[in-house]
């Protein structure tokens, strides 16, 4: 079977970017693969976190995962920081990447933009360390968004580059794009990827969002010039408000585009509120039982993280001898 890994960060709560760009099609995955799923949340302090966020934070991740149907019998989940070997890996790594690479990384450029010197070392560096979390368990697939893919990319150059250097020693991964709803894109700007940091709320609907929440922020959704609900390279906020409604419903664009035939905006965006919540109720539902227990939350996590240890340390002692530290 085909080791698949994928992770979320817990940096504020969860949208429906997030479901459906990384999680749905993992419930899938996981039937056919060694599937990993982890809380990154190093990856999470790459930029100031309240602690008592961030700790609620991991726990809605989880809750949420299961919620979406990822099984905890058949799917590693687990917390990053519970194994230590993805910092110790992400430093061997680092020795061995080039400060050319991490500067041209595009999602470096759009968060330090504007910052100066207030950017810290850990998120110039956090695509070595994402290089670290995938190779460290010998993964062969990473799916992953359009803006992640560069990172993949660096996690394989990394690869190849420590197994020419000391011989075989990792597998180097292959990114895999989903081709629709890979890319939710912000509600208040639609030339820009759904983000749980936006500086709006209006940017993303939250998988928590209440049903008057949805409604206002649909209803308040860019849209293009004209009133035909159409879809189109130069229509890109009705694209995306289009592909919303088809990952909901599972029907074609064009279905959806016949039915509002005729019919203006305000129809099309109170039927996709509608849509939206009768969607979001069960699945809101179903997080929030989670979170009742959370003891039992801990423990699937911590029994992920004793599974992930044990595989991570396996391959460091590994990567320690190739390299010379292992006496």
């Amino acid at each position: 079977m085909k080791r698949i890994l994928t992770a979320l960060q817990p940096s504020g709560l969860l949208h429906i970017g997030n479901y459906f760009g990384a999680i749905e099609q993992m419930v899938g995955l996981q039937k056919s693969g060694d599937l990993f799923m982890f809380i990154v949340d190093y990856h999470a302090i790459t930029v100031p976190q309240d602690p008592k966020e961030l700790r609620k934070n991991i726990l809605f991740a989880a809750a949420t995962y299961l919620a979406a149907g990822i099984d905890p019998k058949r799917t590693t989940i687990f917390q990053q920081s519970r194994v230590p070997q993805h910092a110790e890996l992400a430093w061997i790594l680092n020795c061995s990447a080039r400060m050319g690479e991490l500067e041209r990384m595009t999602q470096f450029k759009d968060k330090a933009t504007g910052k100066g010197l207030a950017i810290s070392v850990g998120l110039f560096d956090y695509p070595v360390l994402m290089a670290a979390d995938i190779l460290l368990y010998d993964t062969n697939m990473v799916p992953v968004g359009e803006d992640q893919k560069q990172h993949v990319e660096l996690a394989r150059d990394l690869a190849l580059r420590f197994n020419h250097q000391f011989g075989e020693t990792f597998i180097v991964p292959e990114p895999q794009i989903r081709k629709e709803g890979a890319r939710i894109m912000g509600l208040d700007d639609p030339t820009k990827k759904m983000s749980k940091s936006a500086t709006s709320p209006k940017n993303y609907i939250s998988l928590m969002d209440d049903p008057k929440t949805v409604e206002k922020k649909i209803k308040s959704a860019m849209t293009d010039s004209g009133s035909s609900v159409k879809a189109g390279d130069d229509r890109p906020a009705l694209s995306n408000l289009l592909a919303i409604y088809s990952l909901l419903t599972h029907r074609p664009v064009k279905d959806i585009e016949n039915d509002y035939l005729g019919k203006g905006y305000a129809d099309f965006k109170t039927d996709l509120a509608e849509v939206l919540n009768l969607w979001l109720k069960p699945f809101q539902a179903e997080i929030n039982g989670y979170l009742k227990h959370e003891k039992d939350l801990v423990k699937i996590l911590e029994d992920g993280a004793t599974r992930a240890r044990e595989m991570a340390e396996r391959k460091m002692q590994k990567v320690r001898e190739k390299i010379g530290v292992n006496l």
